[in-house]
């Protein structure tokens, strides 16, 4: 019977392991130099940035515990993820707010939809030198009232508005806000008004409709902006760079650092910050995966 099952199983085509090998080089394009840093990234004391490797140890994120030249790896570290955080809870309570009201239609409502979203076309350098322009204005324009209004100890000592939760919060929510402006939209397009109908039928308020009906069903989407928010965030350069003000973050550092240093320190950096983002990558799908079982629990119930 074993026999007859393996002679009726159907054969797969020759395309079908020709686009599997193809598939297989597109991953290995894709993850190649991350796998090729991260191996590097444990060289010897006397490794250098190429293969062979001289050895295999962890004396190069030893070093950059200690510091790399002249850059706080730390503190830029710390800026990064403290802006990553707060882009992060904006783009969620944006994104979430935005597809509530656009659940019914208003005057003007495309336009809005076409002006949050028009940031995704638009070259992450040019948002970037307009954002930093629009702040130096604000700069000039505040040093000339204090000037008119004679508070010239306060122009002395004024250097920008520019900084890590003004002009640079600013320039990456125009990144992450569309994506999750995108997200919510496909799924309050589907979202089915019957249970907010039932909830109000058993005398809930608004809040608790959204509180108990609305957060729990769109959950695990929320789980993904916020994913999309911090991830999208942290690794962000073009945008941030015109609009960062005299504090880096640590892709700027990173960046800069890869002129400078020519040790496999600058790898065990890049190691760190990957790992950190697949961290939060797979913290986000167990959080959507438990929040999906507790769900179809519930309605089994």
């Amino acid at each position: 019977m074993q026999a007859v099952r393996l002679k009726h199983r159907e054969r797969r085509p020759a395309s079908f392991y020709w686009l599997a090998l193809l598939f297989g080089l597109f991953v290995l394009f894709l993850y190649g130099p991350v796998i090729t840093i991260f191996i590097l990234s444990f060289q010897g004391p006397e490794g250098g940035l190429t293969f062979p490797m001289r050895g295999v140890s962890l004396h190069w994120f030893s070093a950059l515990r200690d510091g790399v030249g002249d850059v706080d790896i730390a503190s830029a570290f710390l800026r990064s993820v403290r802006l990553a955080l707060a882009v992060t809870v904006l783009t969620v309570l944006f994104s979430v707010a935005a597809g509530l009201a656009f659940r019914k239609r208003f005057r003007g409502d495309t336009a809005v939809f076409y002006v949050s979203v028009a940031s995704l076309i638009m070259p992450s350098i040019i948002v970037s030198l307009g954002i930093g322009l629009t702040f130096r204005l604000l700069d000039s324009g505040v040093k000339y009232l204090a000037t008119v209004t004679g508070h010239q100890a306060f122009v002395d000592s004024y250097t920008t508005s520019m900084g890590l939760f003004t002009s640079a919060l600013g320039a990456h929510l125009t990144w992450t806000l569309p994506f999750g402006l995108l997200v919510m939209f496909a799924v309050f397009n589907r979202f089915n008004p019957a249970y907010e109908e039932a909830g109000r039928d058993l005398g809930a308020t608004p809040w608790q409709n959204f509180r108990h009906i609305v957060l729990p069903i769109i959950g695990p989407s929320v789980i993904g902006v916020a994913m999309f928010g911090f991830t999208l965030s942290w690794d962000e350069i073009a945008r941030t760079s015109q609009a960062i003000g005299d504090q880096n973050t640590l892709p700027l550092e990173l960046q800069g650092l890869t002129t400078s240093v020519t040790t496999p320190v600058i790898y065990a950096l890049g190691t760190l910050t990957t790992v950190l983002s697949f961290t939060i990558l797979i913290g986000c799908l167990v959080a959507v995966r438990w929040l999906t079982r507790r769900r179809l629990a519930a309605a089994l119930r």
